[in-house]
């Protein structure tokens, strides 16, 4: 799934890309992506792009009088002109299911590779007409965001870490991958209860949620869109690494089941040798 530092890119690179040019046709394949049925993306032709921006894992087109915003769900993408090749060496490109051009010949192919369709797009006057961008919490990503804002999400919460790293409406941009490396870094077991942190590992898990958020944000800016998830896969340090030598002990990477996915752990250097 993408997650904020891989969506800031692709949101930066739009934005650079498509900056007051305007969009001259729409090409959805797959009609079940659009939330606004009353208010499609060919409405959007003719207007020119203000801004791209991001808001936690989805981007928005900032485009005329309206915005358009894209959620790239569990397994979309989007990628740049016609047989743009994939970095990850796969045989076959992940299919296109809408298709935006912009004048100056310049094409945007959304697509997903997923078994299901979880893209999602909607045409609103205000991203925050959008329930999950409006439902969003703090961005750790952003300067203002403030140990202040990290407590509303942990403090007393009598739920799991890694949960609650994920949870949108508390933090803003965080999913599987990104979660299982702040713990990693921070040193704490994905599954014990925020509520039985004391303050050495609450000042751990903000300093390592901000940086490891933002460290990404930085290593992936300027690589282009189709090289961002081989990008985001070698620089993690547990995720998607079990059976792997973990690179802080002499300790092997290991998986637990978390909700409908898996998730990595190193058991010496987060749950005090537990097998989760």
């Amino acid at each position: 799934m993408p997650e904020s530092p891989e969506v800031q890119a692709l949101a930066d690179d739009l934005d650079e890309r498509l900056r007051e040019r305007a969009l001259v046709s729409v090409d959805v394949l797959e009609f079940r992506m659009i939330k606004t049925r009353s208010r499609q993306p060919s409405t959007l032709i003719g207007r020119s792009v203000a801004s791209v921006t991001r808001h936690g894992k989805m981007f928005d087109l900032d485009i005329g009088d309206a915005h358009l915003v894209v959620s790239l769900g569990r397994h979309g993408w989007a990628r740049w002109g016609e047989g743009e090749s994939p970095s990850d060496d796969s045989a076959t490109p992940a299919p296109a299911l809408a298709t935006l051009e912009f004048e100056g010949d310049i094409r945007l192919d959304l697509t997903d590779s997923g078994g299901w369709v979880s893209h999602s797009l909607w045409v609103v006057d205000a991203a925050s007409d959008v329930p999950s961008v409006a439902g969003l919490g703090p961005d750790p990503a952003v300067a203002h965001y403030t140990r202040a804002d990290f407590d509303s999400a942990f403090a007393g919460r009598r739920k799991q870490l890694k949960a609650v790293l994920e949870e949108q409406k508390s933090i803003a941009g965080i999913g599987n991958a990104y979660s299982d490396e702040i713990l990693f870094a921070a040193r704490l077991n994905p599954v014990v209860h925020a509520s039985e942190l004391g303050t050495d590992e609450l000042d751990r898990l903000f300093e390592q949620t901000t940086g490891v958020i933002r460290s990404a944000i930085d290593a992936r800016h300027g690589i282009p869109i189709s090289e961002l998830k081989a990008a985001k896969v070698a620089a993690m340090m547990v995720h998607g690494k079990a059976g792997e030598p973990c690179p802080g002990c002499d300790d092997t990477i290991r998986d637990f089941a978390f909700a409908s996915t898996t998730a990595q752990y190193c058991p010496a250097c987060q749950t005090g040798g537990v097998i989760l």
